[in-house]
């Protein structure tokens, strides 16, 4: 379902062209490259269509049924005709522009058709009383951008485990990561008396008695593997045997159970998905975690534990390992060393330390975000790509954002001084101005598709075999990239603020209507990444 029925989207409008050529099998793409969309904006392409019509020949009456398309959720279409690349469509633009440059969706509400239900998102890494490292801090940044993009589809999101305060944590609160904290371990205690009833009652576990030979705080050992075995079990490591368990052990999965018993679900544990979201590294101990409180709480939420593994974070000529913290630090020494270099003392200014600030912190949630989750990262601490130069930052990104902040501060201040009349009403622009090329690209790839992108981000997989499950996790950072990109090609090159004549005032505040909602897109998007706009660079 579409996120919005009144609103055209992709998916609704791919659905409705296949549909008008009557066959079951998906025949058209949307086009995304800026040739491609000076003569096209979907196609059927010719291989698609020869397995699917003889000859490739679409009959009239089908090509008719594409030009009568209607829908609120359809784009207006003006050309349907046979190429040499295939059956070629074209919208007709200036209505689209009309009808898709009304205010955005609310991102912090769920929209239509959005999901409901409830999520456990558990991030192991938060319970490791060793210090942070940058693989750990990428699970985290993963677990915080995920229940964000979640949120935004209406689902409820427990975040585990809560923040021992025993420890100190500015590492999450400089990167905006806001983390439950102040679980009090005592109001876990019958969860864990109930626990340990459940071991005494395991056959495959067995009371440990404290003496020479036994590890420290073990209380019980639990086989395992012939648990994996009898339940038919996959996903797991072969190697996965007996697990030494302790008092620590059963106050994560009381945690656990807590969160799950918490979820708004009217008390329907099994409409609540667990996601362990674990660094490759860990992912060996939450396997036994997961299997152990598969044993002692055979619930349909414990049968539906998956797992989103992070790959490795390798840091290249490292002097020693370094921590969190310091990787931190690094990051806000380049930002500020780059941003002296290219502003001057104008950066040396208190104002700006909020801006670098940002800034870091942009830049290293792009460097772990940005790659999917799946994949290796390669930290070159030496690197000083991550500044305002390098077009697939952070810093890039948000750079563009400052500089639609700043056109609108602009344009606000020439109406306060009476050079330009305020911005009219949407139904009062006309939108045959825009043509351009770079204003069809930034409708049509980022405007139109993006409520669909969040959704898309936001997916997690259906019930599979196995534990693993990938999600989409890089695509908010790739497609903020990819609109900076486009963005800052467009805006190098067409003058929005231009001489105060009366006759150049149409296209002007079209201009400034389609760029209002690409500054709300940027906006909504680094939401989900804990991420303020900044009104300057």
């Amino acid at each position: 379902m579409d996120m919005d029925e009144g609103r055209p989207g992709v998916a609704a409008t791919l659905r409705a062209l296949n549909g008008a050529l009557g066959r079951p099998a998906a025949l058209w793409v949307k086009e995304s490259g800026a040739r491609n969309l000076r003569h096209r904006d979907f196609l059927a392409p010719r291989a698609a269509l020869s397995a699917a019509f003889p000859g490739g020949q679409v009959p009239p009456e089908a090509v008719s049924a594409v030009l009568s398309l209607r829908g609120p959720a359809v784009l207006p279409l003006r050309i349907c005709r046979q190429t040499p690349a295939g059956l070629a469509v074209q919208v007709r633009r200036p209505e689209a522009f009309q009808r898709l440059l009304g205010p955005l969706p609310d991102p912090a509400s769920p929209a239509a058709g959005a999901r409901t239900g409830c999520v456990v998102l558990h991030c192991p890494a938060l319970r490791n009383p060793a210090a942070l490292r940058p693989r750990h801090l990428r699970s985290v940044l993963v677990a915080d951008h995920l229940a964000q993009l979640l949120c935004t589809q209406g689902v409820s999101v427990r975040l585990v485990p809560a923040l021992s305060e025993e420890r100190s944590w500015d590492v999450l609160r400089q990167l905006r990561i806001y983390w439950p904290s102040g679980s009090d371990v005592s109001s876990l205690t019958d969860a864990v008396s109930a626990l340990k009833v459940a071991l005494g009652r395991c056959p495959c576990a067995a009371a440990c008695e404290q003496g020479p030979g036994t590890a420290e705080g073990v209380i019980y050992k639990v086989h395992l593997k012939s648990f994996v075995e009898q339940q038919g079990l996959l996903g797991y490591d072969p190697n996965l045997d007996v697990l030494l368990v302790t008092e620590g052990t059963l106050q994560s999965l009381a945690e656990l159970q807590e969160a799950v018993l918490q979820c708004p679900a009217k008390g329907q544990s099994s409409s609540c998905s667990i996601v362990h979201v674990v660094n490759c590294e860990e992912e060996f101990q939450l396997q036994q975690l997961d299997v152990l409180w598969r044993i002692l709480d055979p619930g349909a939420h414990t049968a539906l534990q998956k797992h989103l593994v992070c790959g490795p974070v390798k840091v290249t000529n490292p002097s020693s390992p370094i921590g969190a913290d310091q990787y931190f630090q690094l990051r806000k020494h380049q930002m500020y060393e780059a941003s002296v270099i290219k502003y001057g003392e104008l950066a040396q200014d208190e104002a700006w330390t909020e801006v670098i600030d940002t800034l870091t912190v942009a830049a290293i949630r792009f460097e772990l975000l940005s790659t999917a989750h799946r994949s290796q990262i390669t930290l070159d601490l030496e690197n000083n790509s991550i500044s305002t130069k390098g077009t697939k930052s952070g810093a890039f990104v948000m750079y563009n954002c400052a500089r639609l902040a700043t056109l609108f501060n602009a344009f606000q201040q020439a109406v306060e001084q009476g050079t330009y009349p305020p911005l009219p009403p949407v139904s009062e622009l006309n939108f045959t101005c825009l043509r351009e090329e770079g204003e069809w690209l930034l409708l049509f790839n980022y405007l139109l598709p993006f409520p669909e992108v969040l959704q898309q981000a936001a997916q997690l997989p259906p019930s599979s075999k196995g534990i693993r499950i990938t999600a989409n996790t890089e695509t908010v950072c790739k497609f903020l990239i990819q609109l900076s990109m486009d963005f800052s090609s467009y805006y190098n090159r067409v003058h929005i603020l231009g001489e105060p004549f009366p006759h150049l005032f149409d296209q002007m505040f079209a201009r400034l209507q389609m760029l209002g909602a690409v500054r709300d897109v940027f906006h909504s998007a680094l939401a989900t990444l804990h991420l303020p706009p900044l009104s300057q660079i």
